[in-house]
């Protein structure tokens, strides 16, 4: 059952806006991946070290009284010291009760068979098929595009439909040239999604495409993040769908295939491997050259997330290789920057030197420079059952709802304003701006996976809210002002991922609920089985 949850996990870390389409709308069937070496998938094992349910469920208390929104006040003192709410419900803890769905989500105590009156027919299977061709159409049209007018380069410039690659003629344009390497970079990052949505003869011609004209061999500078979960994800992805023997999407077997993407993967990551040579702390430096190594001219500052945040892929990649050296030192990477958080308030700044281990930037958020890293503590605690990802995680849950959650301390009753998550001065716990960006949306989703359904309700309805006011999250909103700071949306899943994550835990809740009433044995929340 393992390699359900391994593959689960790459899909939703690395799929993109291809990922968008399938996450948004249900495509495909569950995933069924399995495999020898052993990883885990257990959320029952989501305890803390004296075998307690995890701690850090929720944020400290809050002093009443206080003028203004409660989220524009500093934390209490001593709001570090302990304090916690209430842990999590699951099944067979209450959330069977005949009003507590209702509640939670809206019905304020007209129980549970009101709720579903009221719900169940919103989505119903007919409209559910029809967004999901839809959503496969929207998919094939990008796709299709893509291969005619931009193959093999890197990526569709939708303005003048043709290809784009690395800016050669401008090395500082990040923008591009962090990403794109000359590598066909849409082409390997679409495999997967070929197989989800079912279109086996071209997820094999696609995958014969890349194995024959694909190289890394590349006068290209990269960024060591943006290529692990991309290019090195999607390549692992593929490799695994083809070679299970389940075949949950269909017969995705490649005849003759050889272990190719693999060995690919493995090219790659060798080829990333320079970035964490030659530093002091063991943080990687934040960009490669796939020919020659990490540039003479590099910088040494790198964004917590972009060092911390690679541990999935590098660590499946040492898995199926049998060679730690991967996981060893994308590991030793988040130890460094773990090891580096204040010990006032156990927070991580955004930015820091990799060389001399000093904070360059101080926010500490939940949004870009941060994200990603606190995902990847879960998520690699989930595929690999190490007991430190999941104490990090732990402890740093716990400083994110001291110190960065804002409102009443009830997400879904109680006086004050509705929960926020906010940017703070790492070092003080102190208000730093009065914005929020797109990436932030990934945490409902995280607190889905951790337990904490209530609060992820709660704030996934405020990102939510946003969305339907502009049709889409601006990349940058000042919740003060109730205005956006940056105007544009570059097509980022993190929202959806949030939606499909609670869509899914509804669905084993209500199905634990019907097992409840009917006798049967309560079910776990995400359970390996379900997943």
């Amino acid at each position: 059952m393992q390699w359900r949850a391994l593959v689960l996990g790459l899909v939703l870390l690395r799929l993109g806006l291809h990922g968008v389409l399938w996450l948004v709308f249900g495509l495909g069937p569950s995933m069924g991946f399995y495999q020898r070496f052993p990883l885990s998938f257990g959320f029952q094992r989501l305890r803390g070290p004296d075998g307690s349910a995890s701690p850090a469920s929720g944020p400290a208390d809050r002093p009443g009284g206080l003028s203004g929104p409660s989220w524009l006040q500093p934390p209490a003192p001593g709001a570090a010291e302990g304090k916690r709410r209430r842990a999590p419900r699951r099944p067979g803890q209450g959330v069977c009760g005949p009003a507590h769905w209702g509640y939670v989500l809206g019905g304020r105590g007209r129980g549970r068979d009101e709720y579903e009156k009221r719900y169940s027919s919103a989505f119903p299977p007919q409209l559910r098929a029809q967004m999901r061709d839809l959503a496969r159409g929207m998919f094939v049209f990008g796709y299709d595009n893509y291969m005619a007018h931009a193959f093999p380069q890197d990526e569709l410039n939708p303005i003048h439909c043709r290809g784009r690659g690395p800016d050669r003629g401008d090395p500082s344009n990040l923008n591009i040239n962090d990403v794109l390497g000359n590598y066909s970079l849409t082409l390997v990052d679409a495999l997967d999604t070929l197989a989800i949505m079912g279109n086996s003869s071209e997820f094999q011609k696609a995958v014969k495409l890349v194995i024959n004209t694909v190289s890394f061999d590349k006068d290209s500078t990269v960024q060591v993040f943006e290529a692990t979960i991309r290019v090195l994800g999607s390549l692992l992805s593929a490799h695994r769908i083809i070679t299970d023997s389940k075949q949950p999407f269909g017969d995705m077997t490649i005849k003759d295939y050889d272990n190719e993407l693999l060995h690919m993967a493995h090219d790659l990551a060798v080829r990333l491997l320079p970035a964490f040579e030659n530093t002091k702390t063991g943080i990687p430096y934040p960009r490669v050259n796939l020919k020659t190594g990490v540039p003479p001219d590099s910088n040494n500052e790198t964004c917590t997330a972009g060092a911390g945040s690679l541990l999935v892929e590098f660590g499946i990649l040492s898995r199926l290789l049998g060679d730690s050296t991967f996981e060893w030192v994308a590991r030793r990477a988040v130890k460094a920057l773990w090891s580096l958080r204040s010990s006032d308030t156990g927070l991580l700044g955004n930015v820091v030197n990799i060389q001399t281990g000093h904070w360059v930037g101080k926010q500490s958020g939940l949004g870009a420079g941060l994200d990603s890293f606190y995902e990847y503590l879960l998520k690699s605690y989930i595929l690999f059952g190490e007991k430190e990802d999941l104490e990090m995680f732990n402890a740093a849950y716990q400083s994110i709802q001291n110190y960065l959650r804002r409102g009443r301390e009830a997400c879904n009753e109680g006086e004050g304003d509705p929960p926020l998550y906010v940017n703070v001065n790492m070092f003080s716990g102190q208000l730093m701006n009065t914005w929020i960006d797109s990436l932030q949306a990934f945490f409902p989703g995280l607190q889905v996976l951790i337990g904490d359904v209530e609060d992820a309700i709660c704030l996934h309805a405020f990102y939510y809210a946003i969305w339907k006011r502009y049709g889409a999250l601006p990349e940058r909103y000042n919740w003060q002002l109730q205005a956006p700071d940056v105007l544009f949306y570059p097509l980022r899943p993190e929202l959806v991922e949030s939606t499909y994550l609670l869509y899914q835990v509804w669905l084993r809740y209500a199905a634990s609920c019907h097992r409840q009433v009917q006798g049967g044995p309560d079910g776990e929340l995400l359970s390996q089985r379900d997943l």
